[in-house]
């Protein structure tokens, strides 16, 4: 006899949702669930392009946090979206995105926020923290990455030393030498004329973000999204790398000073391979507030023991 389901704990599901126009005929869509009266916290997602992560509210007690989620632009539910190759992404960048979350929490009426997210969403946060940093009550991060160019060519060229096999039909998959540009080439892939070099360079790269997460036994989270879903990350997650996301080189990490006394927790997988955990270290040290929190056995997907010290974290926070 089989047992049912546990039923969502109350909140999970949405309680409020929306989709709001930020300019630049771009709308993004949103969404509130747990507590309408709790504590605000908001959930920036990872990719770029990857979308709400729907299992993110785990993270958080539902009957006392009210979580906003939100998908960036042009992918996800938000609109126009980038799976359309018609479709520019010259009004996206960091900056873009920053003023979307500013914009979103004054829709919400919302004075002071909890942020959470990991790798790129971890990026993002930091750059609207350190903008913001009064309108930010704590932050809370599973993955730590700054998307420095030095961390961009280790997940797509160091890191291939693990994988030789597969980094080197990445390679193949560029049209470059190994010595190029292999991020820059995949974004000019991606903005082919031709609808089959564009899908197959959607397939190559996911299968190398595949790759890079394969030892930690969690399938493949990237190649198995839906095709949609799939352009829009790889075309997004191209089109920032390739510009460095806009940011200084080492800016996030060089002005964590700004954060001050602002509490974090940074929970990082010792065998993170595509964002080693010196990024972390490296900000915990820059930033007075923050404390890192090594999971000796979690990689960059993390885990239940990820999600463990997560979730005491925001409980912490919330007490």
């Amino acid at each position: 006899m089989s047992v049912p389901p546990s039923p969502p704990p109350a909140g999970a599901e949405p309680h409020d949702s929306g989709m709001l126009d930020v300019g630049d005929g771009q709308r993004i869509y949103w969404e509130a669930r747990g507590n309408p009266r709790g504590k605000p916290a908001v959930v920036v997602h990872g990719g770029p392009g990857a979308g709400c992560p729907p299992r993110a509210p785990r993270a958080f007690d539902l009957s006392r946090y009210r979580v906003v989620l939100f998908d960036q632009r042009n992918c996800g539910r938000s609109t126009p979206h980038a799976s359309d190759p018609s479709v520019s992404l010259r009004h996206n960048t960091t900056d873009h995105l920053v003023a979307d979350m500013e914009r979103l929490r004054r829709h919400l009426g919302i004075g002071r926020w909890l942020l959470f997210g990991g790798s790129w969403g971890s990026t993002l946060l930091l750059a609207y923290a350190e903008r913001h940093p009064e309108r930010v009550a704590e932050i809370v991060i599973p993955s730590v990455t700054t998307t420095r160019r030095s961390e961009i060519d280790w997940l797509y060229r160091g890191v291939g030393r693990f994988f030789p096999e597969a980094w080197d039909r990445f390679v193949a998959g560029s049209g470059t030498a190994p010595d190029g540009d292999l991020v820059g080439a995949y974004a000019r892939l991606v903005e082919d004329a031709d609808p089959a070099v564009r899908e197959r360079a959607v397939a190559d790269w996911l299968a190398w973000e595949d790759a890079v997460v394969s030892a930690e036994g969690q399938g493949a989270p990237y190649a198995g999204r839906p095709s949609d879903a799939q352009t829009a990350m790889v075309r997004l997650c191209a089109w920032y790398f390739s510009h460095g996301a806009w940011l200084a080189e080492g800016v996030l990490i060089r002005d964590a000073h700004r954060l001050g006394s602002v509490p974090g927790e940074l929970v990082h997988g010792r065998l993170d391979l595509g964002g080693p955990v010196h990024t972390a270290w490296e900000l915990a040290r820059a930033w007075p507030g923050a404390r890192l929190s090594v999971v000796e056995s979690a990689g960059h997907l993390g885990g239940a023991e990820t999600l463990a010290r997560v979730r005491a974290a925001t409980d912490g926070f919330v007490a």
